[in-house]
C-alpha cells in the first residue's frame, strides 16, 4: 500500500476521481490527435460538457463515461487501469483553488501544469 503521509506525518488529501478521469480522457484524446468537438459529437454530448469532464469540473455518469470511451475507442477496463497507474505516481503536493477554498493536491512529477489529478 502506498504511503499517503508526508514527511511530517500529515495525511495528504486523496486525488479526486473526476479530475483523474478527466485528465486521462484528455490525454487519450490528444494522443489520438482527435478534436474535442469530434469526440463530443461521436459521444452524443455537447463540446462544452466534454470540456468540463476533461477539466475535472463535472462528475459524469457511468453512461457518459461509456459514451466518451466509446467515442475514443477505448476499453473501460484499460481506462481504469491507466487512471490507477497514474494516481500511484503522484508525489509533489501543491495548493489548488476549489469551491470552498484552496486545498493541497498532488501532481505527477515531470508533467506540465494543467488539470490537477485526484483519485484514490
Amino acid at each position: 500500500m502506498a504511503d499517503i503521509f508526508d514527511f511530517k506525518g500529515k495525511r495528504e488529501p486523496q486525488p479526486l476521481w473526476r479530475e483523474a478521469l478527466g485528465q486521462k480522457l484528455r490525454e487519450i484524446r490528444e494522443r489520438q490527435g482527435a478534436r474535442l468537438v469530434d469526440v463530443a459529437e461521436r459521444a452524443g454530448i455537447s463540446t462544452q460538457y466534454l470540456s468540463e469532464i476533461e477539466r475535472g469540473r463535472k462528475e459524469p455518469s457511468s453512461e457518459m463515461i461509456a459514451a466518451v470511451t466509446g467515442a475514443l475507442g477505448v476499453d473501460l477496463a484499460d481506462l481504469l487501469v491507466g487512471i490507477a497507474g497514474q494516481v500511484r505516481h503522484f508525489q509533489t503536493a501543491r495548493p489548488v483553488n476549489r469551491p470552498g477554498g484552496p486545498v493541497m493536491t498532488t501532481r505527477p512529477i515531470g508533467r506540465p501544469s494543467g488539470p490537477v489529478l485526484m483519485a484514490a
